[in-house]
Formats: C-alpha cells, structure tokens, sequence
C-alpha cells in the first residue's frame, strides 16, 4: 500500500521541522549485494570505499565516462522524516536504497554543495550531484511518493536526499548526532 498525495503533502510541516544545527542517525544501511540490505547498528566510514562493506566502490555508474563509481555519490543520505512518509515502518526504510537516515534538515538552502558534517566520529561533504526519486523507488513507494519528492518542495528540500563523500574516516554509529560544521 502507497502513501496517497494528501497524507504525504500533509507530512511536509512535519519535514520542514527537521532540526538544523544538530540532529542524528537514525539508520545505517549496508548494500553488499545488488538488492540486498543489511542494517548496522555500527560502520566504519573510509575515503576510499564510502561505507565499508557497501558496494559503492565496485558499482557501475552511468554518470561516470568510464562507468567507475561516481565519487559525489559515494553516499545517499535521506532524512528520517521522509523516510517515515513514504515508507511506514522502519524496516522499510532500506528500500530506499539510502545509506544513511538522518533526522536532520537536507534543504539545499541549509545545505549547500561543500556543506560538512561531523556524524560519530568522521566528517562526510555535501556533493553538488543531486539525488532524484527514480523507476526503484516509484515501485517500492509508488508514483505520487516520486512525484511528490521529485517536484516543487520536494526538489527545494531535497527531500529524496543528497549525495555526499567521506572526509574524515570515522565510526558512526546508530543515535549519533549529525552537526553541520562551519
């Protein structure tokens, strides 16, 4: 069952009041296999690989020449509040495909590409690559969640997510706090 098109434009207040200075982790998420999740109580964030175990690093990229991973996508993070939304329980969250699930404001305006922030002991940047609602996501949330994320406000509060990279290596662990850095 899908959230209809009035429940989630209802639930946008609810996003809009996502904290702005210092919220957290509220789910880390491991790809080890094309279709699979795994979810972490605790993972380590490497400059290299992203996530480790996570299959960033060994996955194809139609954004990249040569078809590497793209380096401004190393990881997806989503706000908790979304996820919530459009997924229900958390236990579907990771359908999401995201790596990180933040109660924590993504706006482009609170976040700018080159954004940081501290989350457990390492330090990710907001990569300027957006993060759009695509064919997978509309049929595990359906049309109206996509259209919903991929439109007006949705785009403006980057509410499908962003992409970001590791800077500082670090564990990270579920109920960390995420600080924006100045």
């Amino acid at each position: 069952m899908h959230v209809g098109a009035d429940e989630l434009a209802a639930g946008l207040g609810y996003i809009r009041e996502s904290p702005t200075d210092a919220g957290t982790l509220d789910l880390i998420v491991r790809r080890p296999a094309l279709g699979e999740r795994e979810v972490l109580e605790e993972g380590q964030l490497d400059l290299a690989v992203g996530l480790v175990g996570d299959t960033w690093s060994v996955r194809p990229s139609s954004s990249t020449p040569d078809g590497s991973p793209h380096p401004e996508a190393q990881l997806n993070i989503m706000n908790a509040r979304v996820a919530q939304l459009v997924a229900g329980s958390v236990d579907r969250w990771p359908l999401a495909g995201d790596q990180l699930y933040v109660d924590f404001d993504l706006s482009t305006q609170h976040l700018p590409a080159g954004s940081r922030l501290a989350v457990g002991d390492a330090v990710i940047e907001i990569t300027a690559k957006p993060h759009r609602g695509c064919k997978k996501f509309t049929e595990r949330f359906g049309a109206e969640a996509t259209r919903f994320i991929n439109t007006g406000p949705g785009i403006a509060l980057n509410l499908r997510g962003r992409n970001a990279r590791v800077v500082q290596p670090g564990t990270i662990r579920r109920g960390d706090h995420v600080t924006r850095l100045s």
